[in-house]
């Protein structure tokens, strides 16, 4: 059985669910983000004090179909921009497309309907709050985190992070305080 969770974006909320799951003993045959499978069915019951439990650090179960594909096109975007340090061979229209086996315009006019925003705009308000982790994080310069973020250059990831923050990126290190924005409220 396959149960879809909301806003399951980073490894501690796996760890999380995985807690959870444990005391409500549910045994999952794979945990990943956003995702998990069970071999065996899960009750309805189960399922509402699992959603009780894991509510309570901003996760949701999700059982609308459309909500489930939401879910799904964020966790590929999010691993994408947070855990793909080499860039892919195809462009990410294509990555996308196949993984969730449906065409790009038909994911991007989805995503657009649902979100109020395109997929084009929500990766790049992503990757903005992963270089301002970076840059408050301090372990990489600027070329390596274009690099890891899949821009062409230093100078083009620049250049986007001063017409979304409005700052330069040299600029947003000197800041006392260094705001970003959680995923989930993107």
């Amino acid at each position: 059985m396959k149960i879809y969770v909301k806003n399951m974006t980073c490894q501690s909320c796996v760890a999380f669910v995985k807690e959870a799951l444990d005391e409500l003993e549910i045994v999952p045959f794979k945990l990943g983000l956003g995702e998990i499978e069970t071999k065996e069915d899960v009750s309805d019951e189960q399922k509402v004090e699992l959603n009780k439990k894991i509510k309570k650090v901003g996760l949701e179960l999700l059982e609308k179909k459309h909500g489930i594909l939401i879910e799904k096109i964020r966790t590929v975007i999010i691993d994408y921009v947070y855990h793909s340090d080499e860039k892919p061979n195809v462009n990410f229209s294509t990555l996308l497309s196949d993984k969730l086996d449906h065409s790009y315009t038909y994911l991007s006019n989805f995503f657009s309907e649902v979100e109020a925003t395109t997929i084009a705009q929500y990766v790049i308000s992503l990757k903005i709050e992963r270089v301002k982790e970076m840059i408050i994080l301090e372990e990489f310069n600027l070329s390596e985190i274009a690099y890891k973020l899949h821009y062409s250059s230093a100078a083009h990831l620049s250049n986007q992070f001063k017409k979304i923050t409005g700052l330069s990126p040299s600029h947003f290190k000197k800041l006392k305080e260094k705001r970003r924005i959680a995923i989930q409220d993107l």
